[in-house]
């Protein structure tokens, strides 16, 4: 032990400015990410902003125990785990197949133009994109009007239940593919050109040299990207639910993440929104421990 501290010690000597540049990102988490973890045991106390977190009522694991117990817990649990596979599903691929697509296209102006083109969404306030889409939902809306040249009747989008999934995964994707295929394009970029040199020799096309030597090449990338998107499922951002749902549709649109700011910052009910939120968290941290050790016993590619 004590030898390692002599090293760290003449490393410390050595770089005391890549330290002290540390220093400023490791005060960044200590301040704003542990040390507000304190917070968290509102979630078993019946919290008044009056009493103060010290002062309020400790009442255990209750406020659990009434939120597994309402009526809101499977509707809950159900729309978010739905909206989260099918973004597992539809958007996660997504991007990876729009950089194989753009690693196949030549023309080098045609290939910026549309890395320019899908790029350009994500640069655009949620609240912007989401304005866009209440108005193309509605009834004299743009996908109305497409919809009507196929003999679809005409109706406001975002009132059905059941096309709201459809609308927020759909947008998800146009907002996020390009966003989401640089990490892709960067890992293309890395392989080794020789074997593709050595695919053609072997008389492979297009199509089995990506098979064969791209996919292989870019599935670190994409397992790594996976194993911390599983251990994100339980998180569907609020921000642009609560901007496109309404009351009537609550049934399919409310999620975890909605009903903790409508509990917490709505209603003030501080304690029963912390504890919500606080059980999503453990799921999520759950589900990254087992994908993590998952991955790494099956192809041995995995965080830690």
């Amino acid at each position: 032990m004590g030898e390692y501290f002599n090293m760290l010690g003449k490393d410390f000597q050595k770089h005391k400015v890549v330290y002290f540049l540390g220093l400023f990102g490791i005060s960044y988490y200590i301040i704003f990410s542990y040390i507000p973890m304190y917070g968290v045991t509102i979630a078993f106390k019946n919290y008044s902003p009056v009493k103060g977190i010290l002062g309020s009522e400790w009442i255990g694991f209750q406020n659990f125990v009434d939120f597994f117990q309402s009526f809101y817990f499977w509707r809950l649990l159900r729309n978010t785990l739905i909206i989260s596979i099918y973004e597992l599903l539809i958007a996660f691929p997504a991007p990876i197949i729009l950089a194989l697509l753009l690693n196949e296209v030549r023309h080098t102006f045609f290939k910026r133009l549309t890395q320019t083109i899908t790029y350009l969404p994500h640069f655009v306030s949620i609240v912007v994109i989401s304005g866009m889409i209440v108005d193309f939902s509605r009834k004299a809306g743009l996908f109305n009007i497409i919809l009507s040249w196929f003999g679809v009747e005409a109706q406001n989008l975002l009132l059905d239940p059941s096309l709201f999934r459809t609308i927020f995964v759909g947008s998800g994707i146009w907002q996020g593919i390009g966003w989401g295929s640089i990490i892709y394009l960067a890992a293309l970029s890395a392989i080794d050109t020789q074997l593709y040199d050595a695919a053609t020799v072997d008389g492979a096309n297009r199509w089995k040299q990506m098979l064969h030597v791209t996919l292989p090449g870019i599935m670190p990338t994409i397992v790594i990207l996976l194993i911390l998107r599983i251990g994100g499922i339980m998180d569907v951002g609020f921000e642009k639910v609560i901007l496109l749902y309404n009351p009537q549709t609550y049934e399919t649109a409310d999620v975890i993440s909605s009903f903790v700011y409508r509990r917490g910052l709505l209603e003030a009910n501080y304690s029963y929104s912390t504890a919500v939120s606080l059980f999503n968290s453990v799921i999520n941290f759950i589900l990254l421990i087992l994908a993590n050790r998952i991955s790494r016993k099956i192809n041995d590619t995995s965080l830690w």
